[in-house]
Order: C-alpha cells, then structure tokens, then sequence
C-alpha cells in the first residue's frame, strides 16, 4: 500500500510540519514519500484524544482487549512481505533476521493476549472484614491493578518491529488497558506507518475509542520532550542510548506532576571466562563471543561488550583466537550513518587509550557511511579499571578482553561495573560451585545472569526479566520483555468497604473472572461467601 508519511492522530491523518525523508544505508540513498514532524498542536491532540479515551478504555471487558490485540496482529501478518522489504530498505538488516523479528511481535502479542484472558495478571487482594476484631475491627479491603493512563513509547532504532510501533512496550500498556500514543523512530518512518496503520484499523474494526492509538513523526528533541512533558502522558517506555534515555527521564521528573519514565539505555553486558572452562572448550568460547558480539552488526542491547578472564595460557589462547577472529571478520553496515559515525569515533577513542591493543576488521568503504568494522580491545585490569572510555558501552561489533592477574582482581573488576542487562559466568561445574561471591556482586549489577551461554537472545516469556540497575535501565524493578512488562503501566488502587455492585469484577465475591486471588493471604479461586 502506498505511503502517505502523515501522522495518525486517532483515525485522522494529519501533517504539515517540518519535512524529511527515510535513508536506505545500504544503497546509500533517501527513501520516497517525504514525512512530516508532528507540530505542537498535533502532539497536543494526540495526548489529549488518549487522555478522552481513558474512561472508556478502563471499563473495557478483558476479553475485548485481547480481541483487539488479536485484530492487531492480524492486521500486521496482513501486511505481508511489504512489511520486511521496507524495513529492509530502512535498517540495512538482512530479511531473515527481520522475518524472525516480525514472528517475535506477532508472538509476544498472542502472548499479552492470552495474559489478559487469564486476569490473574491484575493481583486481587481481599482482605475481608473483621469487625470484631480488638482492639480495632478491620474493614473489608480489596486492591488490584487497574491502568495507569495514557503512555507514550518510543520506536527503537535496532528492532524495527519488535521494540517500535507494535512492540513489547506498546503492547503491554494496551494489555493493561491503556491509551498509547507512539513517537517513531525517525530512520525507520515508513515501517512505523505500516504498523502504525494496522493498530488503527484495528482499533477502528473493534469500535474502540478514537484516543486508543496516535503515531507521531519527530526528528528533532522538541516533538518528543513535548510529548514526554504533556499533561496527559501518565507514563514514558524508551529504548535507546543513555543520552537520549536519561534526558527524556529528567523531563518526565521535572514536570510539575512527575511521571514514571521506563528508559533502557546503556549496556555492557560483562562476560566472565574461568580457566577450567577455557580448557575443556577454549574452541566454541572464542566461536561463541565472535558470533554474540558481530550478531546483527554488534546493534543488540544485549551484545557482550566486556570479557574478563584469568591471566594464563588458555586465556592467552583466547586472546589469539579473538584477535584473529575480529581482524578477519566481514565488515557490516549498520542501522544508520549517525550510528555508524558514532561507533567509529568511539572505537578511535578506546585504541587511543595508552594500555589497550585492538585487532580490527579491513575498513570497509561501501554502505553510504554506515559501514562498521568488527574490533576487540585487550588490555590489563589496572588499565581498565582506570579509564571510563574502556567501562562504556560501544554501541557496535566491538568487546573488550581484559586480563587479571588473578582470581581476587576478577572481583575486583566485577565490583567496579556499573548496571547491565546481563552478566555472564562461563566455568566448569566445581568452578561455578567455588564462584559464589563473583554471582553475588553480578546479581547486584545486572538484571539476568547467565551460565554457559552467551547473552544475545532475549526469550519472550513469563520468566523473562530484560532490565537492570542504572545505566541499564531508570528503574531495575521493570522489564520491557515477557508479560512482567504489563506491570510498568499499572498501579495499585484499593478499594475499603465498598458495597458489591460497585467493586471490579475481579474483586467480586463470586470471581466471575475464575481468577486466583489472595484472600486472606490464601491464594485461591474460590468465591467468597456474600
């Protein structure tokens, strides 16, 4: 279908504002229609339509909102290959890769769906009345989750389907009932409108109110910190680099009604190597790194950026095989120029720094500017404890390899980390039964621990926890992947001696919903007697 590069504002298309066009990394070229950054006014309508749609949306019946979050993922399937051929062109990521991510949004929506026909996800509290209980009887109390309002997401730039317009982070707040308003990503435009398009039919086929969904256009911080400060914005999901991350944060907490701002930034994701483990597989470790850090051109959050190990042979050995590996590694392009850009010079400022050795992929000259040649960095503890250009995220198919001297300096590497995502531990059975206090610190600086693997590949499910402290994340209690995430737009309201026909259903004596509920700090689904 063809591109109209208008901003859908409820069921309008509307745009006048500034202009600009999506860029093909790969061919080097801008990409036809032309776009247009959402003026103020549109931004204002936008909130302000989601905030109109709240009370209607609130009382919607569980299984509407999973019907609607079926409708939208057949309207999205609908979109067939035009969906990936776009992205394509937009990204410079292969069409496999973007097969598979668009297989991941379609199933984590199912996933949300069936979490909303379930209900338990909601938390039902009872605490029955005990009046005459002394010296104070106790009311009758009940609390569940309801929505927290209107959120605005933001599209990111390395999973155009999977975190953008229809991602975890939309589809969450939608499961927990909530209007959304999305600010694209603006090197992905046109794979926004598709997906942008397919919400709104969906919410038009489903007769949901107008203010349900908007998509915004923005290519410059104003439209998207005058989103972040509306009003009506009750909650912020980004993903992103820290810059942009941390200055939308201070934004939501500087408005005169603070909101919650979910931002996922920077992560290093530190991966530990104990010798017994380089001895029985030195081979698949060193096979396994390269593949996890130039994985989709180094561009996931999850991408392994920092490798510790003990000074000796095996990691000698390592060191070698990397080495080798990087320097014969094929060169990629990435998501876009800007990142590109941003890489190499990052990459120039860790070479720079007196201590480090770097083995780098042939410079390669194709791809419009967005090109990027795998590297890996080795240097010594002392040298990497002492410099911040070596702690940092490299946003890229690069990771740093840094050797101790023993065991204890290992430690102390693991204390001076900030916040990741993951942390990785790869050893042997008696070596990860004698590494208790290397899991303990790591359980303190990342939200996933992992043993014997390799980080990139973030499973879509209940268990899942995608988040941790900062720099990682603004709060590490949230996850922006698995059903866990709904509760990032949900807040607690409890309801004291209120008569029966008034409560939520979920809060009802009979549990019309059959959900499981804590009653009387017993959690059961059995009714309660009226």
């Amino acid at each position: 279908m063809p591109l109209h590069g208008k901003n859908i504002v409820g069921q309008e298309l509307v745009g006048d504002g500034k202009q600009f066009r999506a860029f093909s990394p790969r061919r080097a070229r801008d990409l036809e229609p032309v776009f247009h950054e959402a003026s103020q006014d549109e931004i204002d309508n936008a909130a302000n339509l989601a905030l109109s749609a709240v009370p209607l949306l609130s009382a919607l019946p569980a299984a509407s909102v999973a019907d609607f979050l079926l409708c939208i993922r057949e309207e999205i399937a609908g979109l067939g290959d035009e969906l990936v051929d776009r992205a394509a062109q937009e990204t410079a990521l292969d069409t496999e890769r973007l097969r598979g991510e668009r297989e991941r949004t379609l199933n984590q929506i199912r996933l949300f769906a069936d979490l909303v026909k379930e209900g338990s996800w909601v938390d039902a509290r009872i605490d029955t009345a005990l009046p005459d209980r002394k010296p104070l009887a106790r009311p009758d109390l009940r609390r569940m989750l309801q929505p927290i309002g209107p959120v605005a997401v933001f599209g990111a730039s390395n999973f155009p389907l999977a975190f953008s317009v229809a991602g975890g982070d939309t589809v969450s707040a939608f499961a927990a009932r909530n209007p959304v308003v999305v600010k694209a990503h603006p090197a992905h435009p046109g794979t926004s409108e598709l997906v942008g398009g397919a919400i709104a039919r969906a919410a038009k086929k489903r007769f949901l109110p107008e203010g349900v969904f908007s998509m915004l256009h923005g290519v410059t911080p104003h439209a998207s910190i005058s989103l972040v400060t509306h009003p009506a914005i009750r909650a912020v999901a980004f993903t992103g680099s820290l810059r942009a991350g941390r200055a939308l944060f201070d934004a939501g907490a500087s408005r005169p009604e603070p909101i919650p701002v979910f931002s996922e930034m920077g992560s290093v994701n530190p991966v530990f190597v104990l010798p017994g483990a380089l001895e029985q597989n030195l081979t698949g470790i060193a096979e396994g790194l390269l593949r996890s850090v130039t994985l989709g051109v180094g561009q996931f959050c999850t991408c392994p950026g920092l490798v510790f190990g003990v000074a000796g042979d095996e990691l000698g050995q390592l060191r070698e095989r990397l080495s080798a590996g990087f320097a014969s590694a094929p060169p990629g392009i990435m998501l876009n120029p800007a990142i590109s850009q941003s890489y190499r010079e990052k990459f120039k400022a860790v070479a720079a720094v007196s201590g480090v050795s770097s083995h780098a992929a042939p410079h390669s000259p194709s791809g419009g500017g967005a090109e990027a040649q795998p590297g890996i960095f080795t240097t010594d503890a002392h040298t990497w404890i002492s410099n911040d250009e070596l702690r940092n995220e490299i946003f890229g198919p690069a990771t740093v390899l840094v050797e101790c001297k023993t065991m204890a300096e290992v430690l102390t590497a693991a204390r001076s980390l900030e916040g990741s995502l993951t942390a990785t531990i790869h050893g042997t059975a008696d070596e990860l039964a004698r590494a208790g206090e290397l899991v303990e610190i790591l359980s303190r600086k990342a939200g996933r621990l992992i043993f014997n693997g390799y980080p990139t590949g973030v499973e879509v499910s209940p268990a899942m926890h995608h988040g941790g402290p900062y720099p990682a994340t603004t709060d590490e209690r949230f996850t922006s992947v698995g059903t866990a995430a709904i509760f990032r737009f949900a807040r607690p309201v409890c309801y004291q001696a209120f008569p029966e026909h008034l409560l939520p259903p979920e809060l009802q004596n009979a549990n019309p919903r059959n959900i499981w509920r804590l009653v009387n700090g017993e959690l059961t689904r059995e009714a309660l007697s009226p």
